[in-house]
């Protein structure tokens, strides 16, 4: 029995959330043609001063397939903000983006970070690697600069009393985790075998589908760990085609993700793969990984549906015209979701909140956001700084090297 794309329990909340939010291109932009009060001004910052977004993400090295989408999500997402600015008190700011190349390096993502916050970022966004993230995160800590995570890894803003300046717009382990074994349960797949990447995000998996699967009632038949990237993942492919299970997860980030498949296939693997939202991105199709992950389920935002026919809300129009213009830009669609994108928006709209570019008063709103955006919903308050609403997750299976919606 096919799962249905949305858990129908949670849309009043969902709906809710919108309707208390509104869109975040919405308010993260006035409308054009408006006039700034000349009476005052809440902005402690120059009139010419820009919102500085600092960026440390992987544009080159194993992060690079999640990386560069998010640049380019990044980019598209300033054009649109200083098309009318972003206003602030009684001033429209400029976006000013300073996008460096972290090379899936976390000492180097945490240098660039202490950089870019001397040099006058206001806001840190980056790190597509849990491991870059932290890095990040703890630098952000130390000077006190609100920074957006883009990464996958919920250890990323735990423990809090250590992350109160970081924010990850990534889904939750738990609620991806839930939703994949809730699937393999409704298949009637009962054992069930997970590989998982090596490292933060790795561990992640690990806690949040062993409980899962046991509230499923699904047994898990054997947990093996990636090699860190580079090495053969050969090895662990025949470990766990051994134990001859129903269904395996493979929980990563891509390359890795496609080339777990592609090595579960060589070792006689030939049941279904269960993907989380991290191997969603152009390089799990490509090439060599395509007939090894045809068929395949991932778990991930709605945002991949960008169909004519689903437009039918503002959120949902603005997800289309982004991917539009992604298409225009670069050729091919983001079939990554554009955390990115939002991280910008929801920065915007707590400067035009905050009246203000001060980073603390940006944190201070930031973590009380209520916003629909691009890949999902979020709800930031100060006890949770992590994820975007559980209902934001749809259902994928891969078709002719696509991912279409699973209903």
């Amino acid at each position: 029995m096919a799962t249905p794309a949305f858990d129908s329990s949670l849309l009043t909340r969902r709906g809710i959330l919108a309707a208390a939010a509104g869109s975040l291109l919405l308010a993260g932009c006035g409308q054009q043609g408006e006039r700034p009060d000349d009476e005052s001004s809440a902005s402690s910052a120059p009139g010419n001063q820009d919102l500085v977004v600092g960026a440390s993400l992987e544009l080159t090295g194993r992060g690079a397939a999640l990386g560069v989408p998010q640049q380019r999500a990044l980019e598209i997402s300033a054009d649109a903000l200083n098309k009318v600015g972003v206003p602030v008190g009684n001033l429209r700011r400029s976006v000013r983006l300073d996008i460096r190349d972290n090379r899936s390096d976390p000492r180097e993502a945490a240098r660039q970070a202490a950089e870019l916050t001397r040099k006058g970022a206001q806001v840190l966004v980056g790190g597509a690697l849990a491991e870059t993230s932290t890095a990040i995160a703890e630098v952000a800590q130390k000077v006190k600069t609100p920074f957006l995570s883009v990464g996958f890894g919920d250890g990323i803003v735990l423990p809090l009393a250590e992350r109160t300046f970081t924010y990850k717009l990534t889904p939750d382990a738990v609620d991806v985790a839930r939703r994949l074994a809730d699937l393999a349960a409704s298949q009637r797949v009962r054992r069930v075998a997970l590989l998982a990447a090596d490292g933060l995000h790795g561990d992640s998996g690990v806690r949040a589908v062993r409980s899962a699967l046991r509230a499923a009632d699904v047994d898990l038949v054997r947990t093996v760990r990636l090699p860190a990237t580079g090495q053969s993942f050969a090895g662990a492919a025949r470990r766990i085609a051994t134990v001859e299970p129903d269904g395996v997860i493979v929980w990563g980030t891509a390359p890795d993700s496609g080339m777990a498949a592609r090595e579960l296939r060589r070792a006689d693997y030939t049941g279904p793969l269960y993907f989380d939202a991290g191997a969603v991105a152009a390089d799990t199709l490509a090439g060599a990984n395509a007939r090894a992950v045809e068929g395949a389920y991932a778990v991930h935002p709605a945002c991949l549906d960008t169909s004519a026919l689903s437009a039918t809300s503002t959120t949902a129009l603005e997800r289309r015209d982004f991917n539009y213009r992604y298409t225009q830009r670069y050729g091919s669609s983001n079939i990554s979701a554009p955390y990115a994108s939002d991280a910008l928006q929801l920065i915007a709209a707590s400067a035009r909140m905050a009246a203000s570019l001060d980073r603390g008063r940006l944190r201070a709103f930031l973590q009380a956001q209520l916003a629909e955006g691009i890949a999902g919903a979020y709800a930031f308050t100060p006890s949770r700084h992590g994820g975007m609403e559980p209902d934001s997750l749809a259902v994928y299976m891969v078709a002719q090297r696509a991912w279409r919606l699973y209903a």
